[in-house]
Order: structure tokens, then C-alpha cells, then sequence
């Protein structure tokens, strides 16, 4: 019975080891948690708090009225529609905002949310907020900060790694405009200045795609340029067919109130059985749309699948062909 015991001993200790990822990995487990990050640490002195609240959205201002390409009938409520309310509250960590200076040193904000990843380093926003940063593009203070509010990085702050920005190679190529079935982004992380890994101090959502337009209950975030607190709005998402020739494509539209600029790229969430799921980000159809209103995504398909898989992977990330100037206001 001893030598029964000893040996069922021995199996269970082989399947922990195996299980943790083998000898390696449970060595690994018992290292020193990593050191403070320098990075991180200037740019938390950088993003002050007074330097925050002043920055301003990233690039086409949501919700600023109908641009040249909008057709009469097209982006905006319905008649008699019902629009839900937003509300200011102080946040979740799963979802924050951009900060960064562009190309004249001006801040620049837009929002985002962490999803789980292997890495546990993933931030998902807008395609249009970010494409700026493609490829060895300087990165200028691009950090990340989840759930900021009054001033305050509750988390801190996590620098957005070189060649860390991917974009849709097809939104660089085809634009923001006829691009827009592409508006999303993924941007990896570096750890905050404490050492931590973004989805260790956070947590993160799943990446859902495939799942079709129609959703409820949405509960849509996003981080008004300026404002001390973000916005949360409870709806649901409908699918919209554009007749807007500039912006082809069918996109998820979602009737809230409030969102204006420096909300492009925050989550529409749903309840999930582990947490929550997001299902698309503002932007897509006119950029997130011309109004305050109305709110749009790019549908959540099989590019936005393999866009994940590549930052996952760290692939070299998608960039502007030669031709294509970049934009000021994006760095």
C-alpha cells in the first residue's frame, strides 16, 4: 500500500508539471515578479493629469454633423426614435482611452478595451484612431491607460510597444471612407510601470466575431475628449445597410446618446457567462457617425479574427502604401 501510495504520489506531482507548461514553466512560476518598467514610467510623469484632460480626439471628430459625403437620409435617428440615455460614471477596468501627441506635439485621445489574448497585452479600438502608429512609425507617447477618470490612472499607465499598432491592411489601402467595413485595431502593450502585464492589473473581454448584427443588451463605453469621467449607454445593435456610395458595406448601428468625439473605438459589450464580450468598437460607417446619437461599428468578421491572430503572433503589422500620405492629426 505504501508503494501504491508513493507511486499515485509521483504521477500526480508529473501531471501538475505537465499541466503548468513543463519544468520550465513551473520554474518560471516561482521567479521574481518583474521589476518596475522605465518606459512606462515617463510617460506616467508625461500624462499629466492637466495634460489629459486637454487632449482632443483623434482624428474625424464624431458626432461634429454630416460630413460632405453624407447623404440627406442617411446617419442620424429616425423619426420618432427612441435614443437611450448615457450616463458618466467612473468606469470598468476593462475599458480606457489613448493618449498620445501628434505630429505638431498636440495630445490626442481615443478609447479602447482589453481583450484576452495570450499575451495578456491586447487593446482593441478603431481602426481610424490608430493608423497613424502603423509599422516603425514613431510612436510619440502612444500609452494606454485603463479605466482613466478625474485625472486619475488607477491601473497606470502601458505603453504601446514598436510595431505594436495593427491595423487592416485593406483600411490602409482602401481608406477610411470606402475602408470602412475595416475600421478596427489592436494595439499590444508593454507592462505599466510597476512591471504588470495589462490583462494582469485588468482583466480583459472575449473577442467575439461572427455573431451577427443583432444584439441586446448592448452596453456601449466611450471617453468624450476632455470629460472627467467616460459614458456607458444600455441598447441594442441593429444592422445597417448603407446607401452612402462613399461608405459601402453593412455595419451594427446602436442608438445612444452623448457620444462625440474621443468615444471613437470604445466597446459594444454584452453579457457573457464569464465576464463580458465585445462585439464591435465605434467607428466603421462614417467613422462612428455624424452625430451624437447614432453610433456605428465595423462588423466583426473573419478580418477582424485574423487581425487578432497576427498581433497575437506578432507578425510585422500592416502599413500605408508609399503613396499615401499620412495624416497630421494621426502621428
Amino acid at each position: 500500500m505504501r508503494r501504491t501510495g508513493l507511486l499515485r504520489h509521483a504521477a500526480l506531482c508529473a501531471a501538475a508539471v505537465l499541466l503548468s507548461g513543463g519544468p520550465a514553466a513551473a520554474a518560471a512560476a516561482k521567479s521574481a515578479p518583474p521589476g518596475p518598467d522605465p518606459v512606462a514610467a515617463r510617460l506616467d510623469a508625461y500624462w499629466t493629469p492637466a495634460r489629459m484632460a486637454a487632449a482632443l480626439p483623434a482624428g474625424p471628430v464624431k458626432g461634429a454633423g454630416a460630413g460632405a459625403t453624407a447623404s440627406p437620409s442617411v446617419d442620424g435617428p429616425r423619426p420618432g426614435e427612441y435614443i437611450p440615455p448615457s450616463r458618466s460614471f467612473t468606469g470598468i477596468p476593462q475599458a480606457g482611452t489613448f493618449f498620445w501627441t501628434d505630429a505638431q506635439g498636440t495630445g490626442r485621445t481615443c478609447s479602447g478595451s482589453v481583450v484576452r489574448s495570450p499575451g495578456r497585452d491586447l487593446v482593441l479600438s478603431a481602426g481610424h484612431c490608430l493608423k497613424g502608429y502603423s509599422g516603425t512609425a514613431p510612436r510619440r507617447r502612444l500609452a494606454f491607460v485603463p479605466q482613466y477618470h478625474d485625472g486619475l490612472k488607477p491601473f497606470g499607465i502601458f505603453p504601446v510597444v514598436t510595431n505594436g499598432v495593427y491595423v487592416p491592411q485593406q483600411y490602409y489601402d482602401l481608406g477610411e471612407h470606402a475602408g470602412a467595413g475595416y475600421d478596427f485595431a489592436f494595439a499590444v502593450t508593454g507592462p505599466n510601470e510597476d512591471g504588470t502585464a495589462l490583462q494582469d492589473a485588468v482583466g480583459g473581454v472575449r473577442l467575439l466575431t461572427g455573431t451577427g448584427y443583432l444584439h441586446a443588451p448592448v452596453r456601449m463605453i466611450g471617453y468624450p475628449a476632455g470629460a472627467a469621467e467616460p459614458l456607458e449607454c444600455w441598447s441594442w445593435t441593429t444592422a445597417w445597410v448603407s446607401d452612402d456610395p462613399a461608405d459601402p458595406g453593412t455595419f451594427p448601428r446602436i442608438a445612444c446618446d452623448a457620444f462625440v468625439g474621443g468615444t471613437s473605438g470604445g466597446p459594444m459589450l454584452v453579457p457573457w457567462f464569464d465576464g463580458w464580450a465585445v462585439v464591435g468598437v465605434i467607428g466603421g460607417y462614417h467613422t462612428g457617425g455624424n452625430t451624437s446619437q447614432i453610433s456605428y461599428s465595423a462588423y466583426f468578421g473573419t478580418a477582424t479574427r485574423a487581425l487578432y491572430r497576427a498581433a497575437v503572433a506578432g507578425a510585422p503589422p500592416a502599413g500605408p502604401t508609399p503613396t499615401e500620405p499620412r495624416a497630421k492629426d494621426q502621428g
